[in-house]
């Protein structure tokens, strides 16, 4: 009887053993799984996560893309232990060299998803930006068959010009975002920084509407890429509006030609009558010419009050100008201008 008791007691204990080795196995095989780096990952590579995707359907998805990590089970006990189970977010995710189970599924529960961006650029037209969006990857693209009248129509903005209207900024945006809606981002940003440049305008300006300190803004931002610069150059058509002196800038002109224009201004065209050419109308463009910056903006509502009418380029390559408070001034600052072109250019 002692001996059975002996061998029942040692079959228990050689049980007890082999469940404990066992469990100890299976956990130690779960850690390795939450922990290690998940195989068969390269850099650049992303999970996408759709709506209505499950957990099941992401791990199926992660094996498709060659990332065979853990069994069902083990995923479903760690998306628990991590509380992550049905708060997974719709999105883009990096995988990354390194990455393991657990920090995906963090990602995943907390929403931790790839970044995109796109720059609209300080000076671009509406044709410019259109054709940038066109190639944004991984920016949906609805806007193939959509002309301006359209797209404005589309952003609540119907009959709407649609130069100017969208503030150059990055933005950053998630996959599966549209350039509709980058473009609605945009332009509510651009009214923003509109309002708040108007609400802190100078006294006396000679212009009586935002409306209008778009537009002068955006010949200034089309005029110079120099900072400091634009404050001055906003003072020099100020002071014209002001007197009745007509603006005469050259990238209304060039705006005026539209797809005529092949690189540079001739004298014919200074003369050719259009909506935007300054030389032959008085005032401001019916519409912006670009679009205009948040110091852009600044300068056209709050413009520097010095004395000067006319600029001109320095021609040492700086894109910095020479301002003048006289035409007898300004003629001269032209001549060193052509000089100093020709000695970096040669003659013409």
């Amino acid at each position: 009887m002692r001996a059975l008791k002996r061998i029942v007691l040692a079959l228990f204990l050689l049980s007890a053993l082999a469940a404990g080795a066992a469990g100890w196995w299976a956990w130690s095989g779960y850690q390795r799984f939450a922990n290690a780096p998940l195989p068969g990952v390269e850099a650049g590579d992303s999970l996408v996560v759709e709506r209505g995707d499950t957990l099941r359907s992401v791990v199926t998805r992660l094996r498709a893309q060659g990332i065979d990590a853990g069994r069902d089970l083990e995923w479903r006990l760690l998306a628990r232990q991590l509380g992550t189970g049905g708060r997974i977010q719709v999105g883009e995710y990096a995988l990354e060299p390194g990455l393991t189970a657990s920090q995906l599924l963090q990602h995943m529960r907390d929403g931790k998803v790839v970044r995109h961006h796109f720059t609209i650029v300080e000076g671009w037209n509406i044709r410019e930006l259109r054709a940038a969006l066109a190639r944004a990857t991984p920016l949906v693209q609805t806007l193939h068959e959509v002309d301006d009248a359209a797209l404005m129509a589309m952003l609540g903005r119907e009959g709407l010009h649609p130069e100017g209207r969208f503030l150059p900024e990055t933005y950053a945006y998630d996959r599966g975002d549209t350039d509709v809606d980058l473009l609605r981002r945009a332009a509510g940003d651009l009214d923003r920084a509109l309002a708040a440049a108007w609400e802190a305008r100078a006294d006396d300006l000679p212009i009586d509407t935002a409306e209008e300190a778009l537009v002068l803004a955006s010949i200034v931002e089309k005029e110079t890429g120099i900072a400091e610069e634009r404050p001055l150059i906003a003072g020099v058509f100020t002071r014209r509006l002001r007197i009745g002196m007509r603006l005469q800038t050259d990238p209304t002109v060039i705006y005026g030609m539209g797809s005529a224009y092949a690189g540079n201004i001739r004298r014919s065209d200074l003369t050719t009558d259009t909506p935007y050419n300054t030389y032959t109308r008085d005032g401001l463009p019916p519409t912006p010419i670009a679009m205009a910056g948040v110091d852009a903006l600044r300068a056209a509502t709050r413009p520097d009050e010095g004395e000067a009418l006319y600029f001109v380029a320095v021609g040492d390559g700086s894109g910095r100008h020479v301002f003048s408070p006289s035409l007898d001034a300004h003629n001269a600052a032209v001549r060193q201008y052509v000089q100093r072109y020709r000695e970096r250019h040669g003659p013409r």
